[in-house]
């Protein structure tokens, strides 16, 4: 992998960010020469200042990993600059990378896009078969247009676009700020603060029956590389572990890893979001050799620690 990537000029969209990180590391480590545009820099949402990125970077290929992202609550907050920021963002920067010569761009959407009642598991060929969860619709959506242009991009202009699929991710350096975290760093951060304050009960939103599959978050950075290299096909594909959990599970997991000994008790007020997800990764494995290979119970361990080294964490455990 390293040889063909030596000495490539590669800019990475959200490479600064939780899943970013990791992408520029491996390509880092295989040689290639990324440029990361920072946002107070480069406004993804303005044209001008895409065409700086491109023109400033050289691109050969485009790996677009920015977004605005959070949980159930913040998608339902901002639904309407949730679809805005994803959609325009993606669109100019296709378009312009098509104008400016780019071999290859790498659209990395969202298993949000999703029907909300999807047969399981989620098969490529079902995104078109329902109508996605409605708490994250704008944002599923936004990103699910981008496959449509890629698609149209291919078959008109004959642009390499392809578009990736990732399940829920996690891992170090994710955020675990209150009102914007997903679900892994929303129930840590909440079980470390119990622990810490010796309380007996942790509330959580809805009734824990609904299920997710997560994929740690380097996993995810090699299968984007993987795909980025060797994979040049019109149709998605997915990005996961082929098994789900429930969110009752996963809070006595991060309980237990956490030492919270205490129990939870459900808001049931709370939407539960989409009921199930779980990923048929098959295509993945069968185009370009992709299979997660981090044990959920290591990537969890690797996570808490992480937190737990923030000073963030260490005063809200204080403050509690």
């Amino acid at each position: 992998m390293a040889e063909s990537w030596q000495a490539k000029r590669v800019l990475v969209t959200g490479g600064a960010g939780f899943l970013g990180r990791f992408v520029v590391a491996r390509l880092d480590g295989a040689g290639a020469k990324v440029f990361v545009p920072r946002s107070r820099e480069y406004d993804l949402r303005d044209r001008e200042a895409v065409r700086r990125a491109l023109a400033d970077s050289g691109a050969e290929v485009v790996i677009h990993l920015a977004a605005v992202v959070g949980g159930i609550g913040a998608n339902r907050d901002h639904p309407g600059r949730f679809f805005y920021d994803n959609a325009v963002m993606g669109i100019e920067l296709m378009e312009q990378a098509r104008l400016a010569g780019v071999a290859k761009f790498v659209t990395v959407g969202t298993v949000c896009s999703y029907p909300k009642f999807a047969p399981l598991p989620f098969r490529e060929a079902d995104l078109w078969a329902g109508y996605p969860e409605e708490t994250n619709a704008p944002y599923g959506l936004a990103k699910k247009m981008l496959l449509v242009q890629g698609q149209a991009y291919r078959a008109e202009y004959g642009f390499d676009v392809i578009h990736l699929v990732p399940v829920n991710l996690y891992g170090p350096g994710d955020s675990f700020d209150a009102a914007n975290s997903h679900v892994i760093p929303a129930l840590i951060r909440k079980c470390v603060e119990a622990h810490a304050s010796g309380a007996r009960e942790v509330v959580l939103w809805g009734t824990g029956t609904a299920s997710r599959e997560f994929l740690y978050v380097d996993d995810a950075a090699e299968g984007i590389v993987l795909a980025a290299q060797a994979y040049e096909s019109a149709e998605p594909v997915n990005l996961g572990v082929g098994r789900e959990m429930t969110i009752g599970e996963l809070a006595r997991e991060i309980a237990a890893a956490t030492g919270f000994t205490g129990s939870f008790a459900w808001d049931r007020s709370k939407p539960d979001g989409q009921p199930r997800r779980a990923l048929d990764t098959s295509r993945a494995r069968e185009a370009f050799g992709f299979e997660a290979r981090t044990p959920f119970a290591e990537g969890l361990r690797r996570t808490v620690e992480w937190y737990r080294a923030q000073p963030a964490a260490t005063s809200a455990a204080t403050a509690s």
